[in-house]
Formats: C-alpha cells, structure tokens, sequence
C-alpha cells in the first residue's frame, strides 16, 4: 500500500525486498520495479547512493514466530535494522523512516493514554526487537541523518501482503471461514488500530515534512478514536456480521498486552493529517 500512495505524491518508488513471499500477494500486487532483490541484514553503502530517504518496513512481526525463536526476531528486526540504517548513513541517504509499534507500551500500569514518553513495557521478543532498534537509530542521528520512528497501532484492512494474524483482520477472517467471531482471550485488553492506508498516508506527511519537524523522533501513529477493547472489535464484526456469534476460545484468559495510546503528537505536529478509516465502519471491507 505505502508504494503506490508514494507515487501518488510524486516519488520515485524502488522497493528493496528478499521476495521470499513473490506469487502470494492478495489481488492485484503493487509493481516493485525496478527494485532491489536483497535481504535488509545485507545492504550495502554502494547500494544506496543517490536516495534521499529509506522508509524501513521489514521484519518478522508475528508474535507465535518469535516465541519460537527469538533470535531471527532480533537477527532480522535489531540487525537488520541496524545494517541498513548504518548503510543508509554511509550512503549519504537523509532521512530514515522506521516502521516502529506501539506494541512496545506493553502492559500498561494505568487507564491513561500513553504518549511517546510513556515507560517502554515490551513483551514480546517483536515488541523488545523495536524498542532496541529506535535506540540503535537514536544513536545514529545526526551528521546528515535524520531516522524517524512510526509507532503504528495495530494496523488493520486489506493489502497485497493481506495479514490475518492481526486482531480486527483475524476476528473477521475467522467469521467469514467459519461462521463464529473468536476470542483467543477474555476480550478486555485494549489495543489501538490503524488502517494500513492512513499508515501509507502518515509515512509520506513525515517524508514531505521539513527536517527540524521530524529528525530524531517517535510518533504514536492512529488516532484517539480507535482506542477499542478486544471485546468492542468482536461485537463491532458482530453487528457487520450478525449471523456470526461471538466466542471464547478454550482457556480464553486475560491477555496481559493492553495499552490505550495518545495520538496528540503527531496530529498536533501535522494538524492537516487525519485518520480516514475506523475500524467499526470497515469491518464490511476488512
């Protein structure tokens, strides 16, 4: 998604991809072409001369993969990372736009909203693997080389590498296969969305936006509206879907990842973006 909106703002776009998924797209896929066949642990300076910016998307961000081994977690989203921001750098490469998450809050301690000051609660090795790569990025601000960090909401909707691993994705994909919406969990923690095109969007306001407005900082990326409960997302399928009821997986417990996030940086920084999409009124497209 976040190439062809590029376009649509008048970059030139090269995609930079191991390929390791080429032929699974969902529909109709973007053209990467020209682009480069590489995996992020291996660029080189040489092969970065000439970008004035890098939007850094790459890594391994299921949470079952990570627990299984976390070691390619940090092999490919803290190395990796690292590599290529180190090659960027070297390349003379301006600006570097790191997906990030919010996923990195964790468990929250209070009811509040947190902002980019918040503590850092990882705990997952995904959500660990982001935190310590926007602190190898802090380090390398400067010099010509300004990194950015997106920390995204759980992002939702439909796209060419289409997940349905993700929360709202899953609760709807599962309705459609099987005829139940369900729970993994009891439904009560909270988690902040945001749809994969206000993401593309958010990416290109930073990329457009003037270097002192952006250099060497974390933006929580959604908006205050999409702060939902687990349980919210699965009646708002239900109300999409109401042939499909709600329910509980065996052992359905409480999931300890909740967080309600402050989106006010980023909208106070950039009062011309908004958020387009909610989850409730996509559920019908998702």
């Amino acid at each position: 998604m976040l190439a062809p909106a590029l376009r649509a703002a008048g970059h030139d776009v090269i995609g930079l991809d191991s390929f390791l998924y080429r032929g699974c797209d969902f529909g109709e896929a973007d053209d990467f072409q020209p682009a480069l066949e590489l995996d992020v642990r291996d660029v080189a300076p040489s092969e970065l001369e000439g970008f004035d910016a890098v939007v850094h998307l790459a890594a391994l961000s299921n949470d079952p993969l990570g627990d299984l081994n976390p070691s390619w977690t940090y092999d490919v989203n803290l190395d990796g990372t690292v590599n290529l921001a180190r090659a960027a750098k070297q390349a003379g490469v301006g600006r570097f736009v790191f997906a990030s998450s919010c996923s990195m809050y964790g468990a929250s301690e209070t009811a509040d909203a947190l902002d980019e000051h918040a503590p850092l609660r990882p705990l997952t090795p995904y959500a660990e693997s982001k935190v310590r790569a926007e602190q190898a990025l802090r380090e390398l601000a400067g010099d010509g080389f300004s990194p950015v960090a997106m920390r995204n909401a759980t992002v939702y909707g439909v796209s060419p590498r289409l997940r349905l691993d993700i929360v709202l994705n899953n609760l709807v994909a599962w309705a459609h296969t099987t005829g139940a919406i369900r729970l993994q969990s009891d439904g009560s923690a909270w988690r902040p969305l945001v749809h994969v095109r206000d993401v593309a969007t958010a990416a290109g306001t930073i990329l457009a936006a003037p270097v002192e407005a952006v250099h060497d900082e974390a933006f929580n990326i959604g908006s205050d509206d999409q702060n939902y409960t687990i349980r919210t997302l699965a009646e708002a399928v239900h109300a999409r879907m109401p042939e499909c009821e709600v329910e509980f997986a065996e052992g359905a417990s409480a999931d300890p990842r909740s967080y309600r996030v402050d989106f006010a940086k980023f909208a106070s920084r950039f009062p011309a973006f908004r958020c387009e999409w909610t989850a409730s009124a996509s559920v019908r497209i998702v």
